[in-house]
């Protein structure tokens, strides 16, 4: 599902491999190569994202860029399929469930009162779970950190072996991909209990996104900090 930001439709493509992807890449060029000027895309591995927004509309969402959407769309349903869609014949029913996890956290004062957001969606994008936790004095490094270890312990629970994890963190989502080292002491606990994490899930992916997609997890952390503090909406 494309999502609206503030200035562009968004939407990520998973697929199976490097070469899937850039196959994708290439079908899109052919496809709208008369309004490229419409597109802005980033590529690692087998993760495609793309941006669509009209540039001579001062970069805002316009008919012609969910026209676009659509015609991108059928790429895949009518041409190269998404990898987990085919990988799914070969799965048992357990595998086969896939969900996301939006994380945040947030530090009112870094260091001072602390919390950590997550929720997690289902296929279909209902909430499965959406929990704010209050953590005491700490630091917003701490509470992000927190906050993925505690969802992706509440997916575990759940039996979940495929998980796409969403943060506006860009320290936690390098630092996780292992393209930023983690220099800073105080969180080689938590990122190394994370690592052994990790290792129970069959498929995960780290994504970071712009704060203006991961709305329920930062809400979920004010709200349990509001609670706290004693601070009414």
């Amino acid at each position: 599902m494309w999502q609206e930001t503030k200035h562009s439709l968004f939407k990520q493509f998973n697929f199976k491999d490097f070469n899937e992807a850039f196959s994708f890449m290439s079908q899109v060029a052919k496809t709208i190569k008369d309004q490229s000027d419409h597109l802005r895309w980033e590529n690692e591995g087998s993760v495609v994202q793309i941006w669509l927004s009209t540039r001579d509309q001062n970069e805002h969402i316009t008919p012609k860029d969910k026209e676009i959407a659509e015609e991108i769309d059928k790429l895949i349903k009518e041409g190269r399929p998404l990898s987990e869609w085919a990988e799914d014949n070969e799965l048992p029913a357990k595998v086969k469930k896939k969900i996301k996890l939006y994380a945040d956290g947030g530090s009112r004062g870094n260091p001072g009162p602390s919390a950590s957001g997550y929720v997690l969606l289902d296929e279909a994008d209902k909430i499965l779970e959406d929990k704010g936790v209050y953590l005491g004095i700490t630091t917003n490094n701490q509470a992000e950190y927190t906050a993925l270890k505690l969802g992706l312990e509440e997916a575990k629970k759940r039996q979940i072996s495929n998980i796409d994890v969403y943060m506006d963190s860009l320290l936690v989502i390098n630092q996780m991909r292992g393209s930023f080292k983690v220099r800073n002491r105080d969180l080689w606990p938590i990122h190394a209990a994370i690592k052994d994490l990790v290792k129970d899930f069959k498929h995960i992916t780290f994504t970071h996104v712009p704060r203006e997609l991961n709305k329920l997890a930062d809400a979920a952390v004010n709200r349990a900090l509001d609670e706290e503090l004693g601070i009414s909406g």
